[in-house]
């Protein structure tokens, strides 16, 4: 009886061994190669308002006109980055339009810049931001010297670039 108990009992414990490896649990790899690239993007929301030099107090240049209507977005993972700004063609002589940018959290805005056909820094010191919504302030002044400019236009551009 004790050889038929140790049959029985070798025969059970093939058995649950064949069970257990045809369950045993199988297993692979695979190696992932990653990579995160320089990321600088600046956006605007649209074109501000015509800009009407329209008014002066007596004895006095004429007023600025002024128009904030319009906001920049910028993503970038770079570190001391800058926005600088220019026009396409130069102001007429007289004629000035300045810039002010909102600084992201992580920088800092120059103020009012005049614009003209070489870059100017606007922003610098950005680092590593993701925000929308960022005030643009525009300013157009004029001399009496100028006259009279009807329906002039330029172009404005804002290039986010490494600020070192």
């Amino acid at each position: 009886m004790h050889c038929k108990n140790i049959r029985a009992f070798f025969l059970l414990f093939s058995f649950m061994a064949i069970v257990a490896s045809a369950f045993s649990a199988q297993s692979a790899s695979q190696v992932v190669t990653f990579s995160v690239t320089a990321i600088n993007e600046i956006a605007v929301s649209g074109n501000p308002g015509a800009l009407v030099v329209t008014a002066a107090t007596a004895g006095s240049q004429p007023h600025e006109a002024i128009d904030d209507s319009t906001t920049y977005l910028i993503s970038s993972n770079g570190t001391n980055m800058k926005i600088t700004g220019s026009i396409n063609a130069a102001m007429p002589a007289g004629v000035s339009l300045k810039i002010n940018l909102a600084a992201p959290t992580s920088g800092s805005s120059a103020g009012d810049v005049a614009l003209g056909i070489v870059s100017s820094d606007l922003v610098s010191g950005t680092t590593q931001v993701a925000e929308a919504g960022k005030k643009i302030t525009y300013k157009l002044s004029a001399t009496v010297a100028a006259g009279v400019v009807v329906n002039a236009n330029t172009t404005v551009t804002l290039t986010l670039t490494d600020g070192n």
